[in-house]
């Protein structure tokens, strides 16, 4: 997998842990989504784990740390514009109210708009797309034309160029 994608898909865990436990120390809790994520190796073939036996992890290789200051940024960064990227939502999401809509499907949206108003660095078609992906892997076929519809709108509005 891509390290992007690996990045975004954990950026997307993240949101939405943080939407289902808000009050939280952002900074703490991003510590422990990573640290929960280290321990998954055990359970991976990267590190063979028995019962009993203590198992040390490997360090984290040079795509896990790009991938998570990747996630990182770009949880910061929908978190501190979250006031700006739920109004966008619910100006394009015509008929939806932003607290009926499913969690990852808003989180999905949060974070691909983040992306499209605020980093030049990433052309909104390739946004679009990752979010459409990441919708259909998590959520459903359905979430996947929904984030489509209204992503396309907001990046047609958008006075960035697509690149």
């Amino acid at each position: 997998m891509k390290i992007r994608r690996l990045a975004r898909e954990r950026a997307i865990q993240f949101l939405y842990q943080i939407e289902l436990n808000p009050d939280k120390d952002v900074e703490g809790e991003l510590e422990n989504f990573w640290e929960l994520h280290r321990m998954g190796l055990l359970f991976d073939d990267k590190a063979k784990a028995s019962w009993a036996q203590a198992v040390e992890l490997p360090p984290p290789s040079p795509q896990d740390l790009a991938a998570k200051d990747f996630a990182e940024a770009l949880c910061r960064g929908v978190l501190e514009h979250l006031k700006e990227l739920d109004e966008t939502i619910v100006k394009y999401a015509k008929n939806w109210d932003l607290h009926r809509m499913a969690v990852i499907d808003k989180n999905i949206l949060r974070l691909a708009i983040y992306e499209i108003m605020f980093r030049d660095d990433i052309p909104p078609v390739v946004s679009i797309n990752e979010a459409v992906d990441i919708a259909k892997k998590y959520s459903t076929e359905e979430s996947g034309k929904f984030v489509n519809g209204i992503l396309d709108k907001i990046r047609s509005e958008t006075l960035r160029p697509s690149r």
